[in-house]
């Protein structure tokens, strides 16, 4: 059989021009209509046409860039300066322009802001197109590591554990030099005996400004390299980054908004997120979904009282626990006499309001009725009888944990697992996003953000093909 050979020699009368390169339904020119349709003024992201040297590159196309790059993977700098030289997509995209390494990190650096701002825009785009309804979002988030190594991160107990490391070294060196004394082989050497004590007392000075900083920013650790990083533990085990949130229509799976937090965990996330999320489509949701770890009652109020039905299961329920009577969910609350009666029929009174907590505690009226009570040992085993917390919003508590046990909710709830998780294992396993490049909570940001576009534009091309 004949083969068909190349010819790298091969002369051609009339050579193709940059957009001959690529075919019409290449994906390519999806990006670039999309960087086209960019506001680049409202995102902050302008040149000065005064500017003095060498012509600046075009700011749309360097956005354009680094959104084609992260959708493919391509996120280090020297790499995508690479594909400009080498892949033809590429080449197409930038008009043969090739902006070195260093023009491409500064200019990822230098935008941050701009590149959050982009993913609203991107999100009102597909609203428009109706491809966003906005009116149940599904909030999720994942685990990123930091630009940073576990080692610079120092919490008190490292720190005291390596002071005294440097204190154990100080006193050796001036014990060893004080035998040197007494054993009268001359005296030891003051230069010797500083240049030893220099390392071990930088260690020092260093630490205890590490425990200082700790102490005045309340933090239980911190990370030299990243100071806005939080510490968690992983399935990878320990390590210090950020918490990407991101906010997904229901209707195709979309992200309306996406952030980096410092935090190791979601409490208290919730209502910023969805807040976040209504000022980017300029409507309030019917409902909002999430997990038993964003269960902060007093941080679902806020999305409560704009009549925002919340279906977000707490812990117990989610752990799906054997059925005990004895639970604080089966003692009756008397609003009107402010007060608890238990499944036996006695009363439990209001004490007093928690300091720390703001929580109102109950307790039996006499212990003598816990003690003496059939299921004594059961429901308690303290003497002075059953107490109960009952929280400033516990109504809303209950209303939430009624409102998730009703079938339709239940459905709704097990969507999260085909709207909002895809979207993290997009991230992790297709674009290969398992740590962030900026440092510092506006660069993780900046990056979940270019990352939540290309997840759009990937899921826009699905849906409405390349055309």
């Amino acid at each position: 059989m004949a083969l068909r050979l190349g010819n790298r020699e091969q002369m051609q009368m009339l050579p193709p021009s940059i957009e001959q390169y690529i075919p019409e339904d290449a994906p390519v020119r999806v990006y670039d209509a999309f960087g086209d349709t960019l506001d680049l003024k409202a995102l902050g992201i302008e040149y000065a046409p005064d500017r003095e040297g060498n012509p600046a590159y075009d700011p749309r196309s360097m956005l354009k860039l680094l959104i084609y790059a992260y959708s493919y993977g391509v996120r280090s700098s020297r790499k995508i300066e690479r594909e400009t030289h080498y892949n033809l997509s590429f080449i197409w995209l930038m008009g043969g322009l090739k902006p070195d390494h260093k023009t491409i990190a500064e200019y990822r650096r230098n935008n941050q802001d701009g590149l959050q701002k982009s993913l609203k825009q991107c999100a009102r785009l597909c609203y428009k197109l109706n491809l966003i309804e906005g009116n149940i979002l599904f909030l999720d988030r994942t685990k990123i590591r930091g630009n940073s190594a576990l080692k610079h991160t120092w919490n008190k107990e490292k720190c005291q554990k390596i002071l005294a490391q440097a204190d154990q070294r100080i006193e050796e060196t001036l014990r060893a030099a004080e035998a040197e004394d007494a054993a009268e082989e001359g005296e030891p050497s003051l230069v010797s005996i500083a240049t030893q004590l220099l390392e071990p007392n930088r260690i020092k000075e260093k630490v205890t400004s590490i425990m200082a900083e700790l102490k005045e920013s309340g933090k239980s650790s911190v990370n030299t390299t990243d100071k806005e990083s939080a510490s968690f533990n992983g399935i990878h085990g320990a390590g210090s980054g950020y918490n990407a949130q991101v906010v997904v229509d229901d209707k195709y799976g979309l992200i309306v908004s996406a952030d980096a937090v410092s935090a190791g965990n979601d409490i208290g996330q919730m209502s910023g997120q969805i807040d976040q999320a209504q000022e980017v489509l300029g409507k309030k949701p019917a409902v909002a979904v999430a997990d038993a770890g964003y269960s902060d009652i007093s941080d679902l109020k806020h999305l409560d009282e704009q009549n925002i039905q919340l279906i977000v299961p707490n812990k117990e329920q989610v752990k799906e626990k054997p059925f005990n009577e004895f639970d604080k969910r089966n003692f009756n609350y008397d609003a009107e006499k402010d007060r608890y009666l238990c499944p036996q029929g006695h009363t439990l009174r209001f004490i007093q309001v928690i300091q720390k907590t703001k929580n109102r505690l109950y307790t039996i009226q006499k212990s003598s009725y816990c003690l003496h009570c059939q299921y004594f040992g059961k429901c308690t085993h303290s003497k002075s009888g059953r107490k109960l917390e009952r929280l400033p919003e516990e109504d809303l508590k209950r209303k939430l944990e009624q409102f998730y046990v009703l079938p339709e909710n239940k459905d709704i709830y097990k969507r999260r697992q085909t709207k909002s998780e895809p979207v993290f294992g997009h991230f992790k396993k297709n674009l290969g996003m398992n740590f962030f490049l900026l440092r510092g909570r506006a660069g993780a940001g900046a990056e979940t953000s270019l990352l939540s576009i290309c997840f759009n534009i990937r899921r826009m091309i699905t849906i409405l093909g390349q055309h």
